[in-house]
């Protein structure tokens, strides 16, 4: 279940959420163009995805064959290793335009995938749901990250003790709960905490069920004071008395 709640509570509106990700993602993000695009299913007409092949390697340039009478070209920093890019290689691209001043034809493969991102979240995931995903980057506010589309992680939503600096989770793999998909916006919100939150609280209802007097059992000293140590039995803290 959705907790709206926390949503509003995160302090930040779904205006600011589209424009922190307009501003990380720059020309590449555009809620209102990647909508029409989105729906946009002509062929071969510009905002149609198109298969494509790659014929030659030139430069940071990827000439890429679609089916149409011009070639394209694809800069080779829109994939996820430009070394291996090579002649053969199959590639989804969007057309975005007819021809430049060169004679090809304009072509993106980052708003292809970025498109492509979306239709699989709208059709397979749904508030509430646990994503996986890298975070890219730091923005204001939170973190960036990448679930096949960029998603939107407040710095309060990071963990349950906020951290000294959020950045160093930058290139970690993270699990995270999905709070809201505004498919108007195109933008994603979701909290890593709440997610943490639930795990510790399930480990902790599990452990009571099975703990009792005179068991033995590993912990993780979390904290030592002058009585003692707090000891993190794995969902539930017990105290370790020094006597």
């Amino acid at each position: 279940m959705v907790d709206y709640n926390l949503i509003h509570s995160l302090g930040v509106s779904d205006e600011e959420v589209e424009q922190q990700l307009s501003q990380a993602l720059g020309k590449d993000f555009n809620a209102d163009v990647l909508g029409e695009m989105v729906q946009d299913k002509t062929v071969p007409q510009p905002g149609a995805i198109l298969k494509g092949r790659v014929v030659n390697v030139v430069g940071d340039e990827a000439v890429v064959e679609v089916g149409l009478k011009s070639e394209g070209s694809v800069s080779l920093h829109e994939f996820a290793d430009p070394s291996q890019v090579k002649p053969g290689d199959e590639v989804d691209v969007l057309l975005e335009a007819m021809e430049s001043d060169s004679g090809l034809i304009v072509l993106s493969k980052r708003k292809a995938d970025r498109i492509r991102g979306w239709e699989h979240i709208i059709a397979t995931k749904k508030e509430g749901d646990i994503v996986r995903g890298m975070v890219t980057r730091k923005i204001k506010g939170g973190l960036l990250v990448d679930i096949s589309v960029p998603a939107f992680l407040p710095a309060s939503q990071v963990d349950i003790r906020r951290p000294g600096d959020i950045g160093e989770y930058i290139g970690k793999e993270i699990d995270a709960k999905i709070l809201k998909i505004d498919e108007a916006r195109r933008n994603i919100v979701v909290s890593r905490r709440k997610l943490i939150e639930e795990r510790r609280a399930e480990a902790k209802a599990k452990l009571l069920d099975e703990i009792h007097e005179g068991q033995v059992r590993k912990g993780v000293v979390k904290n030592i004071a002058d009585f003692g140590a707090f000891v993190d039995l794995g969902g539930l803290d017990g105290l370790l008395h020094i006597t």
